[in-house]
């Protein structure tokens, strides 16, 4: 990607032409970002003419269809917005799925992305995502929002939750992933949808977590809060880290709670699409476990080679059974992965 800069536009029928003096840009470049947009390219090398042969900069024609992707810090274009078009504010693993499973069940919908650095944006794009770089104001309003992108990268995440809200225009449903963590809950005892919750000012990490949850439900949308999340077996899980350690110092008796990636998305998409407004639910597949049965289910899955050696803490905070039935019956929803044995494939 080469340091250009524009000399003329000509604007056709939807289509841009235009001029672009490249540093370093080859023939063979899909894309080029200038003016805080990424531009996708067709480039065909002009004539120089004998007075600008000399020239330290190389000339294209560049010729951008109407699916040019603009990342402009101010919004997506200006185009007519679809009732079921969806803004995935933070799209990784999990909104890339979610955006997957919408597409599916909305054919010709438009789909944006929000991120904080344009690094993965062709990433998007090849997956029909449109991607935009995080905004400094919402100039554009979509019907449905879901926002995931984790608080580990923001100085100011209830500000960055609230820019989004602002960029719901209310009429379908805005959506923000939280964490089960917020439960306030170290005996292993049971937890619902309406357990207690870390008091403000205990925890750094719970409190920007609430604060953003506060403004979601202050502007009437809805709150999933989501158990452990796993996807592959050799990808983002706690036992592949705990394999990795061979021995772990935490106590074995810790219950967990789990749920699968493409199920968190699956329930995401329900919820969106029931137009619920001010509540908060629960993102789990009701099968709690504890560190040494994961670790038994995995061994006994065959899937791994290595050995685990076991736990060796005996003292800690213990975790939380949870279950999420009310938001089940509520939203009309199962998952597709009932426990974590039935993603091994060895559940009795």
């Amino acid at each position: 990607m080469g340091i250009i800069s524009r000399t003329n536009t000509v604007s056709l029928n939807g289509a841009c032409t235009g001029f672009f003096a490249a540093d370093s840009l080859s023939s063979k470049a899909s894309s080029v970002f200038f003016n805080n947009t990424t531009w996708k390219l067709k480039l065909r090398p002009l004539v120089a003419s004998s007075s600008s042969s000399s020239s330290m900069a190389t000339n294209f024609q560049v010729t951008a269809s109407s699916s040019i992707v603009k990342e402009e810090q101010k919004g997506a274009s200006s185009g007519r917005v679809g009732e079921n078009d969806l803004l995935i504010v933070g799209p990784g693993v999990l909104g890339r799925l979610v955006a997957e499973q919408w597409r599916q069940e909305h054919p010709g919908c438009q789909i944006y992305g929000q991120t904080m650095t344009a690094d993965h944006h062709d990433e998007l794009i090849n997956m029909g995502i449109t991607p935009s770089l995080k905004w400094t104001e919402a100039t554009q309003k979509f019907p449905y929002v879901i926002f995931c992108a984790p608080p580990s990268r923001s100085l100011d995440y209830p500000g960055d939750v609230r820019l989004a809200a602002l960029s719901w225009n209310g009429e379908g449903s805005f959506l923000f992933t939280s964490t089960s963590a917020i439960f306030d809950c170290s005996d292993n005892g049971a937890c619902d949808e309406d357990g207690p919750v870390v008091p403000i000012g205990r925890s750094p990490r719970t409190d920007v977590l609430l604060k953003a949850e506060k403004v979601i439900l202050e502007f009437g949308g809805c709150v999933l809060r989501l158990a452990g999340l796993y996807i592959s077996l050799s990808d983002r899980g706690a036992h592949v880290y705990w394999l990795q350690k061979g021995t772990v110092d935490s106590r074995p008796d810790h219950i967990l709670n789990l749920i699968h990636y493409e199920d968190a998305a699956s329930l995401s998409i329900a919820m969106l699409k029931k137009k619920i407004r001010g509540q908060i639910f629960l993102g789990c597949d009701n099968h709690p476990l504890s560190r040494q049965e994961i670790m038994d289910l995995v061994a006994k899955s065959g899937k791994f080679s290595k050995k685990f050696e076991g736990f060796t803490g005996t003292s800690g905070p213990l975790g939380k059974r949870l279950n999420n039935s009310k938001t089940r019956e509520e939203i009309g929803w199962e998952p597709k992965y009932p426990s974590f044995a039935h993603f091994l494939g060895v559940a009795e």
